[in-house]
């Protein structure tokens, strides 16, 4: 890494941690971010960044490139999303209405997206009830935790939806929706990701 690149990621942690303290957001040590998180927390909830986390949100920061910024959001006031220690994520977005852990060492490549709930309501509505487009969304009811073990490595791209497990030391391959559980240390991929490999 060059001087100017090392002075770059310097100045933008130091914005971004100020911000995300000042927000509300629990950050660890050495944490360093490239570019701007976009960071919205319902009061009540909470959102713990661990030691040496790294976040990209910008496409000069990463090999692949992002198309967005990093996104770490709660949309209930139960909502939390727990990072472990030394993770790395470019762009991606995580949504939690109930509860987002993921585990230290995690990988996450470009442009992923975890989330713990299907953010609208499952009824259509009408007569006395507010159509779907329209009503309040039933947290409690669409939404499930979701747990990413340490050592994970999600593929640019992947999904991981509500419900989700996904055991320690497992890929996710690129592009992969995860709808079911991943066991410990297996290889995952496709729509929805299957194991196709455990790994030694």
């Amino acid at each position: 890494m060059s001087k100017l690149d090392r002075i770059r990621w310097e100045l933008w942690s130091l914005v971004a941690k100020a911000s995300l303290k000042a927000k509300g957001v629990t950050v660890g040590a050495k944490a360093r971010f490239l570019g701007m998180p976009i960071v919205s927390l319902q009061a009540g909830s909470r959102i713990a960044i661990g030691d040496r986390f790294v976040g990209t949100s910008r496409s000069d920061g990463t090999a692949l490139g992002v198309r967005g910024p990093v996104i770490l959001r709660t949309l209930s006031p139960e909502g939390e999303i727990t990072i472990g220690n030394d993770v790395g994520m470019s762009g991606t977005v995580v949504c939690a209405a109930s509860r987002v852990t993921i585990g230290a060492r995690c990988l996450i490549g470009a442009d992923c997206m975890i989330f713990d709930t299907d953010f609208h309501n499952h009824a259509v509505g009408g007569g006395d009830e507010p159509y779907r487009r329209y009503a309040r969304p039933d947290w409690s009811a669409i939404s499930a935790p979701v747990v990413i073990g340490d050592d994970v490595f999600l593929g640019t791209r992947s999904i991981v939806a509500k419900g989700v497990t996904i055991g320690s030391g497992s890929i996710i391959a690129a592009g992969s929706v995860v709808t079911k559980d991943i066991p410990p240390n297996s290889i995952a991929g496709g729509v929805p990701a299957v194991v196709v490999k455990a790994l030694k």
